[in-house]
């Protein structure tokens, strides 16, 4: 049977049904009706502003929490052993093991359509697992959610499933592919084994093959521009202009070895400005919007992220502290006190350890040792303006909401 078009899956209702982990995020029951006002979901509420919540969890022990960054409550859920990786749509959380792969419904979300934005809260719960191994990786937008396994096979499912609660069952995409599928313009953008981008519809038929090629692919990015693809020789930017499908290079410039590559990218939910450790002591900047890299020299790097937009480049070193440098002058601007104890140099996304997550107002890191997270004022010298203390290590966390 087809699909619903990607429009009528993205205006799905969020049922209410489901046990409530969040007292403050229940609405009444209600029937959807012609005189609904716009942006309507069932069983959420609708806020003027973001409702940013962390999901956190702790591989040793299996603990979870999410932390509502609204109210500054703590919310436990059920526990998650053997996590791997914890990664997020903004929407959902992954929790990535060695057999499957568990999704949370974190009940904060916004919708973007352009020229405004729509932010909700509802219930947090459980959705169900997903298949997979150590190696999968997972990419959605609002109308699918795409699951590449280790050997390169993806799975396609719909995001109206996920919002009800429920798994639905998968449509496969043919072929393998080097690395994670993604969700874009209402497609699936894939790297074949041989480097060729390919561009299936959502039936997953071949509708695109640009020309450039993505030689060892390794990290990947939905930016306003396009997706960006991490390549050997530096970026490929993928766009969609008016269902025409291009690509284009964004060479680094010079020859890079293997070591300093970018492999993994972290940005601000919407914006045009990545970043991604550049070897043990600097960090790589790629402006999408100019079509630029920039080496930023740093201390020895744990993590790195920024805001974009004449932001600090904000980076935890292995002195505890976070480092703000100017981008375009690469010198550092501020600095705080150290936060964590222990730290070491880690240039891998995913992986159990302290990260920096950024959203249009603050930064937060998670300190698994001291058993709490950092809010910082990016905009105020890295300034310390909350620390929520935990009852558990949080080694992994992401933000939703943005």
């Amino acid at each position: 049977m087809p699909w619903a078009p990607a429009a009528l899956v993205s205006l799905s209702l969020l049922t209410t049904s489901c046990a409530s982990h969040d007292d403050t995020a229940s609405a009444p029951k209600t029937t959807a009706s012609a005189s609904a006002p716009h942006g309507y979901v069932e069983g959420a509420q609708e806020k003027a502003e973001q409702q940013s919540r962390l999901l956190l969890n702790d591989p040793a022990t299996g603990d979870t929490r999410v932390l509502d960054l609204i109210t500054g409550k703590t919310h436990e859920v059920s526990r998650t052993t053997g996590t791997t990786g914890l990664t997020t749509d903004g929407r959902f959380g992954y929790f990535h093991t060695g057999s499957s792969t568990r999704v949370l419904d974190s009940g904060a979300w916004m919708v973007d359509h352009g020229d405004h934005v729509h932010y909700y809260r509802a219930a947090i719960r459980d959705v169900g697992r997903l298949p997979g191994d150590p190696g999968t990786q997972v990419r959605s937008d609002a109308a699918v959610t795409a699951v590449t396994d280790a050997d390169g096979r993806a799975g396609v499912y719909r995001r109206a499933g996920l919002e009800k609660g429920k798994v639905g069952p998968a449509r496969t995409l043919p072929g393998t592919h080097a690395g994670a599928v993604v969700p874009y313009a209402e497609h699936l953008l894939g790297v074949t084994d041989d480097g060729k981008v390919a561009v299936y519809d959502r039936e997953g038929r071949r509708a695109a093959s640009p020309d450039e090629e993505c030689e060892n692919l390794t990290g990947d990015a939905v930016t306003r521009r396009g997706v960006v693809l991490g390549c050997a020789d530096g970026a490929l930017l993928v766009r969609e202009d008016d269902g025409t499908f291009t690509a284009e290079k964004i060479p680094y410039g010079s020859d890079v070895p293997e070591a300093e590559r970018a492999t993994a990218f972290r940005h601000r939910p919407g914006s045009d400005t990545l970043t991604a450790p550049a070897g043990e002591r600097a960090v790589w900047v790629l402006d999408v919007s100019e079509r630029t890299w920039t080496r930023v020299r740093t201390g020895s790097v744990v993590s790195a992220n920024t805001a974009g937009e004449g932001s600090v480049l904000i980076v935890l070193e292995t002195d505890g502290a976070l480092h703000g440098y100017d981008i375009a002058t690469g010198k550092q601007v501020s600095r705080t006190k150290p936060l964590l104890k222990g730290v070491s140099e880690t240039g891998s996304d995913g992986n159990a350890g302290p990260v920096i997550e950024v959203d249009r107002s603050r930064a937060y890191l998670n300190d698994p040792k001291g058993k709490r997270v950092h809010e910082i004022d990016y905009n105020d010298n890295l300034r310390i303006a909350r620390t929520f203390d935990l009852d558990i290590e949080p080694a992994l966390m992401v933000e939703t909401g943005r």
